[in-house]
């Protein structure tokens, strides 16, 4: 009798958990596919560590191989699945393409940063799903304060060393913390920046700091963070981000070369045009977690709408102790569907608190409904990082005691550029990469960066940053990764959306905007930059899309000197009645200019320091 053959879709919280569980239930008799974009699972909490500088990248990293015996790995992504011909086609690393039959299939791909229809945000904002995100912030923040301290326009300096950071939420609220540790232990003994003062801006529509937690861990987290220098403003938000700055619902202007978005985040798209019952973007399950009607079909994690049996009529929420939990039982349920296991078991859960670290010594927590704040609540939380990590507990245990008593090595290592990591992403967990493969983009009823549903911008306040929308709501139409149609109910196949991979920096992409915080990004004639400061896609959903207009590095306006040439003639006619113009769309050539009013980048107009006027802040030296 042939072994069956069980299909797994991501490894986040959830997908690991429930190959961990299988391999160890089913001690060989069935085959275990796991599907995943990396080889590694990301331990998610951890990561504004790593954006800090307080550990390594690879200690919040566990090898799938090396965990996952009798587990087979394939590296991919899901596009389509073949619901009545039980198989899935995926795309792998290299644009090769693969399909993988199953017998039961578990849907735990996660979730993905959620957009708003707000202008700018796609362009110049980046966000926090991701090892390649931390990394850049890492670099990105280190080098606004190098430049800062090297230049000497004091107006400048204060907006590359003012850090922006949307959403109060869980991951909004850490990274505001370690951020503003990471930035001071930068300019307390360097001889070149004493002097400069950092700012972090903590900004949400919430009327408090965490406010999905409970209230007295975020007052203690408030506290924390005003005492050490965070502006955290609530109820207020992003009303539109330029490439100098943002603008607040409030009315004032804030100049800024760093937008981090935490607003929250949304069930991976893969799941939307499946054809079956649906939750705010999330897969109707049973109890059990398995699909109804859908004997072979499981989902659990950010992807499932999971009922929450203490709370008839609600779902349990998107959260990582969550997912852990259901991949457990996700996994019992399957082996007993295939006669490998026991009796199904629904799902039920039991709070155990939160936990948020602060940096340093400070911390908040509430273990068994127990308030802590202080040093007890940093041992605690730590303590319990430790023992829900799957590997690395040594590492992590030993860079954290390097960090205590050994300064941070704040250099910036270039691996990750801002196009690599676009905010407009359905696999924040990837990097893109020149020469990666292309996908096209289909067309959509709605589309533009930051687009989104009705329910996104009409909708009550999340409480994790964002002005509009709830976490988990429906993907945005036309944004890269989510669907052009969805089929009816009952349909056999699903198509994945596929979203554009174009690399900047090969021919056809656009050209780079020039600004002074931009890394150029070397490539073939014709062959542009990181495109802005931030370095966001373009407006346009096509392969080689035309760069924002009206911006330094754009497409040049029209009876302008350098004006459009003539579509699609070889050499590219000038522009009429003006002298020079442009070569024609799509044909090698230099890349533009930056405005004869902006400097070309370089040392020479990096921004200088801004003095204190205050005392500076002893206590944060007693966090690091």
């Amino acid at each position: 009798m042939s072994r069956p053959r069980i299909l797994i879709v991501g490894a986040g919280f959830a997908g690991y958990r429930t190959a961990r569980t299988l391999s160890r239930t089913t001690r060989g008799r069935a085959h275990i596919t796991l599907l995943n974009p990396t080889d590694y699972f990301l331990y998610l909490p951890l990561l504004p560590q790593v954006a800090a500088g307080v550990l390594e990248p690879r200690r919040v990293t566990v090898s799938l191989s090396d965990t996952l015996p009798n587990v087979r790995l394939v590296l991919g992504e899901a596009d389509r699945i073949d619901l009545d011909g039980q198989s899935l086609h995926y795309t792998g690393p290299e644009g090769d393409g693969g399909t993988l039959a199953y017998d039961r299939l578990v849907l735990a791909a996660g979730s993905v940063n959620k957009l708003l229809p707000i202008p700018g945000v796609a362009e110049y904002a980046h966000g926090f799903r991701g090892l390649p995100e931390a990394l850049y912030l890492r670099d990105h923040v280190t080098r606004q304060v190098e430049l800062a301290a090297a230049a000497d326009d004091p107006k400048s300096c204060a907006a590359r060393c003012t850090f922006v950071v949307v959403g109060a939420g869980y991951t909004g609220t850490e990274v505001a913390a370690h951020g503003q540790m990471f930035t001071d232990a930068q300019v307390r003994k360097h001889p070149l920046r004493q002097g400069m003062r950092p700012r972090w801006m903590l900004l949400d529509v919430a009327p408090r700091v965490l406010p999905e937690m409970d209230e007295k861990l975020s007052t203690t987290a408030d506290r924390v963070l005003r005492q050490r220098g965070v502006d955290v403003r609530m109820g207020t938000s992003v009303k539109e981000a330029t490439p100098d700055g943002v603008v607040l619902t409030d009315g004032e202007f804030v100049e800024t070369r760093t937008l981090v978005w935490c607003v929250g985040v949304r069930p991976d798209p893969l799941v939307e045009s499946l054809g079956l019952p649906m939750e705010k973007g999330r897969l109707l399950v049973d109890p059990h977690l398995q699909v109804p009607g859908r004997p072979e079909l499981f989902a659990c994690g950010d992807v499932a709408a999971v009922p929450d049996l203490d709370k008839p009529g609600s779902y349990t929420p998107m959260t990582a102790q969550h997912a852990w939990r259901h991949g457990k039982v996700a996994a019992e349920n399957v082996a007993a569907s295939l006669g490998l296991g026991g009796a199904r078991k629904p799902y039920r859960h039991r709070d155990l608190g939160f936990v948020v670290d602060l940096g340093g010594a400070k911390a908040a927590a509430n273990p068994l409904g127990v308030p802590l704040s202080g040093v007890p609540a940093g041992a605690v939380t730590r303590g319990y990082h430790l023992a829900a990590m799957p590997g690395n507990r040594v590492r992590v245990a030993a860079d954290w005691l390097l960090d205590a008593v050994l300064p941070r090595q704040a250099v910036q290592l270039g691996l990750v550029r801002s196009w690599s990591v676009p905010l407009d992403t359905s696999s924040p967990e990837l990097a893109r990469v020149p020469g990666g493969p292309e996908r096209r983009q289909e067309e959509s009823a709605r589309s533009g960066p930051g687009a989104a549903i009705e329910a996104d911008t009409h909708d009550g306040g999340s409480g994790t940053g964002s002005s509009q929308g709830r976490t988990g709501e429906e993907p945005a139409k036309g944004q890269p990764g989510s669907r052009a149609t969805q089929k009816p109910p009952g349909s056999g196949t699903a198509q994945r959306r596929s979203e554009e991979e174009l690399a900047k920096g090969r021919p056809g992409a656009e050209p780079a905007r020039n600004w002074p915080t931009d890394e150029p990004v070397k490539g073939p004639v014709g062959g542009g930059s990181a495109k802005g400061h931030l370095g966001a896609e373009s407006e346009k959903g096509r392969s080689g899309g035309e760069p924002a207009r009206n911006q330094p590095g754009g497409e040049p306006a029209k009876n302008q000197p350098g004006g459009e040439p003539a579509k699609n003639q070889p050499g590219g006619e000038p522009a009429r009645n003006q002298p020079g113009g442009e070569p024609a769309k799509n044909q090698p050539g230099p890349a533009p200019q930056p405005p004869a009013d902006r400097p070309p980048p370089g040392p020479g107009t990096a921004p200088g320091p801004v003095k204190r006027s205050d005392v500076p802040d002893d206590s944060a030296k007693g966090d690091s």
